[in-house]
């Protein structure tokens, strides 16, 4: 089956959640007492519109989805936030996010598999990118066997959110397999003093695809490029709260619990 696409009734349940963790509840704290969604806040809104489960873990994919109403088969999807939005200053020509940060696991590849280690990986980089990208692909093959249950990959992909500090957001899909790391031209830049950079970089004729940061952090990125996204949306903002509502984490506590919370008055005198 083709990867599912959000539906706009699905994008606007999205948008709506998200705008309620701007009352406290939200991971991004901000200067006005108010808060903003954060990544987990991300993860489990998409578990919500998809009506499926969050996995809250350092898991593959981020997000479990069953195929059918009935328990069975699964399809995963990866979620990824970043505050990377150009819009409404420019518009967007690539999506970068972050792969992963597993350095230990990338090197042990290398120097296990490919005899390659810190001091020769830079004579190299044609081995060293197609390596990790293979290996990135492999964990996405093996998460089935991994978890214990049947995840369906070719319905399964990226979901990014991008957002900006003017407060747009704007959603991609990318498919869960990367592209071709054979097909990529694998180098280190050269820096101004005629040195190699410290970080990989694969490109293909439209500029960058992947950098890989070895020997600070081990990061991985992936800049997809816009026009080649499964579907966007398009660029949206978060709804507006009442401004006579109270802070979200003590209205919900004083509604869940009016009794211990109105007795807890006592113990403050």
């Amino acid at each position: 089956m083709p990867i599912r696409t959000p539906t706009p009734q699905q994008i606007e349940k999205l948008r709506l959640i998200l705008s309620s963790y701007q009352d406290g509840t939200g991971q991004l704290a901000q200067s006005d007492g108010t808060t903003l969604p954060g990544w987990r806040n991300f993860e489990r809104t998409v578990a919500l519109i998809f009506r499926g489960t969050a996995q809250e873990s350092k898991a593959i994919f981020d997000v479990l989805v069953p195929k059918h109403r009935e328990q069975g088969n699964l399809f995963g999807i990866a979620c990824k936030m970043r505050r990377e939005l150009k819009y409404p200053k420019t518009t967007q020509e690539e999506v970068p996010l972050e792969l992963s940060n597993a350095a230990k696991q990338f090197w042990a590849e290398l120097k296990d598999n490919h005899k390659l280690n810190e001091q020769s990986y830079k004579q190299d980089p044609n081995t060293v990118g197609e390596a990790i990208i293979t290996l990135v692909n492999k964990w996405h093959e093996d998460a089935s066997l991994k978890m214990g249950i049947d995840i369906d990959l070719d319905e399964s992909f990226y979901l990014i959110l991008l957002w900006n500090k003017e407060g747009y957001y704007q959603l991609f899909q990318y498919p869960h397999k990367l592209p071709n790391p054979k097909y990529l031209h694998w180098h280190f830049p050269i820096l101004k003093d005629g040195t190699l950079s410290n970080h990989l970089r694969g490109e293909d004729r439209n500029g960058k695809v992947f950098e890989w940061y070895g020997e600070s952090g081990g990061q991985l990125k992936y800049y997809p490029r816009v026009e080649n996204a499964l579907w966007t949306s398009r660029p949206f903002r978060l709804e507006t709260l009442p401004h006579d509502m109270p802070n979200g984490v003590l209205s919900r506590v004083k509604a869940y619990f009016p009794h211990q919370w109105e007795a807890t008055k006592n113990l403050d005198e």
